[in-house]
C-alpha cells in the first residue's frame, strides 16, 4: 500500500495518490494532471479510479482531463449530476484496488453529494478516512455552499451533524484523518496547519465532534463566524459539474510571448486586464499603467478569484521571467482560462519600447509615524474582520481586501490614504485596484501592520466581552 499526500500551498489542497498491486486511485486531483500520471508510470501502474469527494468550489478538479487522458472511471457520491460520464456510488458501496477496498461513506452536509471514502488495508481493517471537506482537522466543512430552494445553511448543518456522528465518529481511534483542505482554505473557519491526524485526537480537540454536543448546539456553532463564501465558488462547482476545457489547450494559449506592442493592442482593443504577479517590491518599483497587481509569492489563486469578478476575463501578465506556465496554471487552478498571453522581456522592454511606466509611493512604518505624529492622516487598514478587530490603528479606516469592489464609496478620489495589511502584499493588491478605478492619491506602508506595531503609535485592542 502506498499513500502520498500531494499538498498545494496556495489553495491549502490535498490530492491524494494511493496504489496497491500496480492500481491507482487519484484523490480530488489538481487541474493540471500530468504529474499523476508521470507518478504513475513510474511506478509501472495503472491509475483506475478518480475518486471525487464532493463538487469542489474552491477550485477546479482535473477529473475529467484526467479521466480522457487514462480512461479511469470518475467517482462521486449518490445524488451527483453531470454533464460526462461518471459512476454515482451508492452509500456503503466498495470499491477495490489492488489488495485495498475503499468504502464509499455518504456524509451529506457541506455538499449533498459529500463522500468519505474510508479505506480499507488487505485485512479488511480499517485504516484512513478521506474525508474530503466533510471533516478537517480543528473543523468541518461550511454548510452554506449548497443552499437549494428547499434547504437552508441550517438544513445542511444538520445532515452534517449527523453525518459525522453516524458515519465517521464511530470509527476508531486509530483511523489516520486524510482531509481535503488545511489552514488557508476558505472552505472552513478554524483548520489546522497540519494536513494529516488521526480520528482519536480529532474526537478530542474539534469542537463540531464533542461527544454531547445537541444537534442545535452545532448547527449554531458550525454556522458562527462564516464569512460569505468568495464569488468564484459557485462558477468553480459549475465547472466542476459542466467540464471545462482542456488544461493543455489553455497552457498552450495562456502561455504565449506578447511584444509590447501585441500586449498594448490586446489591453486596448480586447478589454484585457493586465495582471501583474511579480513581487509587491517591484511592481511598487515600476508598473504598467492600470495594472492589477497579485503576487504569485502570496496567496494568488484565492485573491485571484475573490477580486477579478468575471471569470471568462481576457488576462495579459506581467511575470518574472520563467514564471509564464507557472501563472496560467495557477490562474486554471481556480477556473480563469481566458489568459492570452505575457508580456515578453517583462517591464524593461515595455519600458524600453517608450511607453509610460507608473509607480507607487511605498514607505516604512518609521515614516509613516513620523508622518501620522505631524500631520492628520488618513489610513486603509486592508485586512480582514478579524484581525482588524484583534488590534488595529487608532485613526484607521477599515476596507478589508476581500469586499473592495462593493466598498470604494466609503473613500474619496480627493483624499490621499496610507494603506497597511499585516505584512506589505494585501496593500498593494488594494493600492493597485484602487489606482485602475482613479484613486491616485495613495502610499503604501512596507512591512504592514506588523512593522507599523513596532513603532509608538497608538492602537486599539480587542477586549473580550467576558473581561468586562
Amino acid at each position: 500500500m502506498k499513500i502520498e499526500q500531494l499538498y498545494t500551498g496556495c489553495l491549502a489542497q490535498g490530492a491524494y495518490y494511493i496504489e496497491s498491486e500496480g492500481e491507482v486511485a487519484i484523490i480530488d486531483p489538481l487541474r493540471e494532471t500530468q504529474q499523476y500520471i508521470d507518478k504513475a508510470n513510474a511506478n509501472n501502474a495503472k491509475i483506475k479510479y478518480i475518486l471525487e469527494t464532493h463538487f469542489h468550489a474552491d477550485f477546479v478538479s482535473g477529473h475529467v482531463d484526467l479521466a480522457k487522458k487514462t480512461g479511469a472511471t470518475i467517482v462521486f457520491g449518490p445524488g451527483a449530476s453531470t454533464e460526462y460520464d461518471i459512476h454515482s456510488a451508492k452509500d456503503g458501496e466498495e470499491l477495490k484496488l489492488g489488495k485495498l477496498t475503499f468504502k464509499v461513506l455518504h456524509t451529506p452536509g457541506h455538499t449533498l453529494e459529500s463522500v468519505t471514502y474510508l479505506l480499507k488495508d488487505e485485512n479488511g481493517k480499517d485504516h484512513a478516512i478521506f474525508s474530503g471537506d466533510t471533516l478537517f482537522l480543528g473543523d468541518v466543512g461550511r454548510p452554506d455552499l449548497a443552499i437549494k430552494s428547499h434547504l437552508t445553511k441550517e438544513d445542511l448543518a444538520g445532515m452534517l451533524y449527523d453525518s459525522l456522528r453516524t458515519k465517521i465518529m464511530p470509527l476508531t481511534d486509530d483511523v489516520i484523518v486524510y482531509p481535503a483542505h488545511g489552514a488557508g482554505s476558505a472552505c472552513g473557519k478554524n483548520l489546522s496547519k497540519e494536513t494529516v491526524g488521526v480520528l482519536g485526537e480529532q474526537k478530542q480537540t474539534n469542537y463540531a465532534l464533542r461527544a454531547n454536543m445537541t444537534k442545535d448546539e452545532f448547527v449554531t456553532e458550525v454556522l458562527d463566524g462564516i464569512a460569505p463564501p468568495p464569488q468564484y465558488f459557485a462558477k468553480n462547482a459549475m465547472m466542476n459539474k459542466m467540464g471545462y476545457d482542456t488544461f493543455d489547450s489553455i497552457l498552450s494559449t495562456g502561455d504565449t510571448p506578447l511584444s509590447p506592442e501585441e500586449f498594448e493592442a490586446l489591453a486596448n482593443h480586447e478589454s484585457a486586464l493586465v495582471l501583474d504577479v511579480r513581487t509587491q517590491s517591484d511592481y511598487v518599483k515600476g508598473h504598467i499603467p492600470n495594472s492589477i497587481f497579485i503576487g504569485l509569492n502570496g496567496q494568488f489563486a484565492p485573491w485571484v478569484g475573490a477580486l477579478i469578478t468575471d471569470i471568462k476575463q481576457p488576462i495579459i501578465l506581467v511575470v518574472p521571467e520563467g514564471k509564464s506556465a507557472e501563472a496560467v496554471t495557477r490562474l486554471s487552478r481556480v477556473g480563469y482560462d481566458n489568459t492570452l498571453g505575457f508580456l515578453e522581456g517583462g517591464i524593461e522592454a515595455w519600458a524600453a519600447s517608450g511607453r509610460d511606466v507608473d509607480t507607487l509611493e511605498s514607505i516604512s512604518a518609521e515614516e509613516f509615524a513620523s508622518r501620522a505624529k505631524a500631520s492628520e492622516i488618513n489610513v486603509l487598514d486592508v485586512r480582514k474582520d478579524g484581525e482588524y478587530s484583534s488590534m488595529h490603528l487608532e485613526q484607521a479606516q477599515h476596507l478589508p481586501l476581500d469586499y473592495i469592489n462593493d466598498n470604494m464609496n466609503e473613500i474619496s478620489k480627493d483624499k490621499t490614504y496610507y494603506i497597511h495589511c499585516a505584512g506589505g502584499y494585501r496593500s498593494v493588491i488594494a493600492a493597485s485596484i484602487l489606482k485602475a478605478r482613479g484613486f491616485n492619491h495613495l502610499i503604501d506602508i512596507a512591512g504592514g501592520f506588523g512593522a507599523i506595531k513596532k513603532t509608538d503609535l497608538p492602537t486599539t485592542d480587542f477586549v473580550c466581552p467576558s473581561t468586562l
